[in-house]
């Protein structure tokens, strides 16, 4: 089995819905999505070590990205009552936060070098250390993938997976970085 499908079936075991390929010469990074995070409208910014500005500025998320040669993307659609169904939607985060750590931990049995983002914020601790401390689980946290100014409907068409998953839904996406230019893959 190559590593792609290695890859993939890991993410597909871990509960995603949908996952595909996206070279990573062919991501864009977009000041203006950094922006947003800056407008704090998740209340996140600058309230964690997953977020802006934790995570550096985003020329240093672009050449951590850089290193790597391809991005998985991944989501898992999960289904609402309603559209202001606030209560599930937020249980979905946290599923989809679960999910992204048992990928991860599939992850560690065959992959050594990788980058690993997940949607939003960090949620692993009731209350951050950031920014008085270092962060308790380094070695478990995912940066946001919208921290990396990546504009996810633009991601979800290079990779040919559905974006919008109708009414009633909301869709959580992720992103995996491996493969360097020394290592094959």
């Amino acid at each position: 089995m190559d590593i792609y499908m290695e890859v993939k079936k890991a993410a597909m075991e871990s509960g995603m819905w949908q996952a595909d390929f996206i070279n990573t010469k062919d991501l864009s990074f977009y000041p203006e999505v950094r922006e947003i995070c800056k407008g704090n409208v998740c209340r996140n910014y600058g309230t964690t070590w997953a977020c802006p500005p934790a995570v550096g500025a985003l020329e240093e998320c672009k050449e951590r990205v850089m290193q790597y040669e391809k991005m998985l993307l991944f989501s898992i659609k999960y289904d609402l009552e309603d559209s202001y169904d606030i209560e599930n939607m937020q249980n979905a985060l946290f599923s989809f936060k679960k999910n992204v750590d048992i990928f991860d931990e599939k992850l560690q049995t065959f992959l050594s070098n990788y980058l690993l983002l997940s949607n939003e914020n960090c949620g692993r601790c009731c209350q951050c250390t950031y920014p008085d401390a270092a962060c308790r689980f380094p070695e478990r946290l995912h940066h946001s993938i919208e921290g990396y100014g990546f504009n996810i409907y633009e991601l979800s068409k290079a990779a040919k997976i559905k974006y919008n998953n109708g009414k009633n839904t909301v869709t959580f996406f992720g992103g995996l970085l491996f493969g360097t230019a020394g290592e094959k893959i």
